[in-house]
């Protein structure tokens, strides 16, 4: 429920009454006491979902609440005929579930906190991200979708771009893209401290972490998971319930993925970065284009805004060419998606082949070192069948292996069903054991 309090003018009294009456709503009316021209104050407890309804034939009326119009939530309400009026608008299917255009203005602005809250718990999230990812742990990967703020600057940006107020637009967009911007340089500066301090190994493979090598892979799926994020972020604050799960959802969209962007910069491995920032781009347009799609879907209009408008009813929208333009990236962010993925998954599996290689009996003195593949695209839609693969190994001093080349290329063309020009580079390797002590030899003597 909400508690609606409206300014009108005294000639405008009998009509207000006549409306509210028509809808057997309570009311009160109180003679408006201050300095400002003769008033008087209805107030009124009626229906979320009717709200906007009762508002917009009050407008209609000369005086009747364009002055000053104030709708607070209620924690429970004693009238007459509040029964039957719930019946009418919350049970019945006289009016849909959608709240006042002012309610979802003001809901999409309260939900973005003041900056320093905002920018700091971002670059939190995108620690725990960058933690989760590196440990493989999908459980420190989810507690970060916990803690970040995104879903208020992304609902936002659709909010502005549906009622056409341009300051919300920008100001969601701005503080979207500047929050994302600090996640990833935060997950960058993070990665390499762990990267060149030694925590963890500076060989590691980031792209044979299954928490890394799931966000490197854009594709139709990504962009589902999106869609539905905002979607879901619209229909909440729309209808008047709680977006702090959705929050989540949103955050599993663009958190991770901004983490892995870092993660990859920081391991100077460029398909992980390019195909986690395709995914983190994706994300962002599919969230806002599926938010903008429900609130107008479900009727939001520049009209009903507090800010007006001059689109007319059943038009096409001035945002059209804007969501014309998102689709078109998408699209190609989709198209791109796809080739990173492909080369993602070439290298994976040129690591796991010439591991196995390895693995072989004949090959029990060499040590796998590192596995690196050139990241070479064929335009305009298939990745290179031919990839150069470079594979260091160490190996015991003056031990030749001229076969090994041969042999990893047949294995990687055997997983991939590509082939590969495979080069090999030797590193050699002493080994020193350590060698017992004077009184150890004499103990082993006397024994």
């Amino acid at each position: 429920m909400r508690l609606v309090r409206t300014l009108v003018s005294a000639d405008a009294v009998d009509d207000v009454e006549a409306v509210l009456d028509g809808y057997d709503i309570d009311h009160i009316v109180v003679r408006e006491a201050s300095d400002r021209e003769e008033g008087v104050l209805v107030e009124f407890p009626v229906p979320t979902q009717a709200v906007e309804t009762v508002l917009d034939e009050l407008r209609e009326i000369e005086g009747g609440g364009d002055a000053y119009t104030v709708v607070a939530s209620t924690e429970s309400v004693f009238a007459p005929r509040v029964d039957e009026l719930e019946a009418r608008f919350v049970t019945g299917t006289e009016e849909d579930d959608a709240i006042a255009t002012e309610e979802v203005r003001a809901t999409a602005l309260d939900l973005t906190p003041s900056p320093l809250t905002y920018y700091s718990m971002t670059a939190l999230s995108a620690l725990v991200a960058t933690a989760g990812l590196l440990l493989d742990s999908p459980a420190i990967v989810v507690g970060s979708m916990v803690i970040a703020p995104l879903v208020g600057s992304a609902l936002t940006a659709s909010v502005g771009t549906v009622l056409d107020e341009r300051d919300m637009l920008w100001e969601g967009l701005r503080t979207q893209l500047l929050g994302l911007v600090l996640a990833i340089a935060t997950a960058t500066a993070f990665s390499a401290a762990l990267r060149y301090a030694t925590v963890l190994p500076p060989a590691l493979n980031v792209t044979t972490v299954q928490q890394i090598a799931s966000r490197v892979s854009p594709g139709l799926l990504s962009i589902v998971v999106g869609a539905c994020a905002g979607a879901a972020g619209a229909f909440g604050l729309a209808t008047g319930v709680s977006v702090a799960l959705v929050g989540v959802m949103v955050a599993a969209a663009l958190v991770p993925a901004a983490a892995a962007v870092g993660v990859g910069i920081a391991w100077d491995v460029p398909g992980v970065a390019v195909g986690a920032f395709l995914l983190l781009a994706m994300n962002v347009v599919a969230i806002h284009l599926s938010a903008a799609a429900v609130l107008r879907y479900l009727g939001y209009r520049p009209e009903r805004s507090t800010a007006g408008g001059d689109e007319a009813v059943g038009s096409t929208p001035k945002y059209a060419p804007a969501a014309l333009l998102g689709l078109v990236l998408v699209a190609t962010l989709l198209v791109s998606g796809g080739l990173v993925a492909a080369q993602i998954g070439f290298e994976r599996q040129a690591n796991d082949a010439a591991g196995d290689a390895l693995a072989a009996e004949r090959y029990a003195d060499l040590e796998l070192v590192s596995v690196s593949t050139s990241f070479r695209l064929r335009a305009p839609v298939s990745v290179g069948d031919e990839q150069r693969v470079t594979v260091v190994v160490a190996r015991p001093a003056d031990r030749p292996y001229p076969a090994l080349s041969r042999t990893i290329a047949d294995r990687i063309e055997r997983a991939t069903g590509r082939e590969a020009t495979v080069a090999v580079e030797f590193v050699e390797r002493q080994t020193a054991t350590p060698e017992p002590s004077a009184a150890a030899a004499d103990e082993a003597e006397s024994g």
